[in-house]
């Protein structure tokens, strides 16, 4: 997506706008997001398919029911995160964790809300959406940015982390929709929502679609797209999959997320130059 690079002082340009300083009264620190590369996408859906195989497993193994499972990896998660938000910069092997994490409370919540509180799909999508464009319009009014490369402040990244939330939330909810009430199968909605998101690359490289907007359609289609292609492998072959069943799918995709995050924490790759930082045009 189209970047272009500013200093990352506390000027008003690094806050999302000329003339605007950071609402929160924080000072600045470094980006807490790693930088949007083919390594961002791929691990991205790696930690969406664990999330959902991921809960399917603990629910089914773990003897603590729905709720318990959700109350365990929920506090799991509120640890993380008081480490992330501790942390003064981009840590890999700590944001990952997080987004493993939160995909699969994502899933969890979208479970409860259909399994125990007989919510319709069509009603929690509808909620998770609402919500999910609430934080966006608070998130913007606040700070005149949505960019992911603008993550520097407190307040800001408690915005971020709510969004990613609601957007793991949200595709839960979306993808058993179609999938499900659709009787669309797991591998024919995984290959709708890759078309998507391809049609989401188009529309951002060759017709302009502002970057921004690009990044955040393309991160919620990512969660529907893994969830789906978890599905497809785990479930059983009556049931329209491939029938690994969730210990060896989840294994394996942690496994590639593992080695994954272990190589960016060496190489370094997905953070940007000290002292410089990418900001997301339009």
């Amino acid at each position: 997506m189209s970047y272009e690079t500013t200093e990352t002082s506390g000027t008003p340009e690094a806050y999302g706008r000329p003339g605007a300083a950071d609402p929160a009264g924080h000072r600045p620190r470094r980006n807490k997001v790693p930088e949007v590369t083919a390594y961002f996408w791929i691990i991205k859906v790696l930690c969406t398919t664990v999330g959902e195989t991921a809960a399917d497993l603990l629910n089914e193994k773990l003897g603590l029911g729905l709720t318990g499972v959700s109350l365990l990896m929920s506090g799991l998660l509120a640890v993380v995160l008081v480490v992330q938000f501790r942390t003064k910069s981009y840590r890999a092997g700590v944001y990952w964790l997080a987004v493993a994490l939160i995909s699969v409370v994502g899933t969890l919540i979208s479970d409860n809300l259909t399994d125990n509180l007989g919510v319709p799909l069509e009603t929690s999508t509808a909620v998770f959406a609402v919500a999910l464009a609430v934080t966006f319009l608070v998130w913007y009014r606040r700070e005149g940015t949505l960019s992911i490369h603008s993550v520097d402040t407190l307040s800001r990244e408690a915005y971020y982390w709510s969004a990613v939330l609601f957007t793991f939330a949200l595709g839960t909810a979306a993808g058993d929709l179609v999938a499900e009430r659709m009787a669309l199968g797991y591998r024919v909605s995984a290959a709708l929502f890759a078309l998507a998101i391809a049609a989401v690359a188009v529309a951002h490289f060759a017709l302009g679609l502002n970057a921004v907007l690009s990044f955040w359609i393309a991160y919620i289609l990512t969660r529907p797209l893994g969830a789906s292609i978890g599905d497809y492998l785990s479930q059983p072959t009556g049931d329209g999959g491939l029938g690994f069943g969730t210990v060896v799918t989840s294994v394996l995709f942690l496994t590639v997320i593992l080695g994954l995050v272990v190589h960016l924490s060496i190489t370094r790759r997905d953070v940007a130059d000290a002292g410089r930082r990418p900001v997301q045009t339009g």
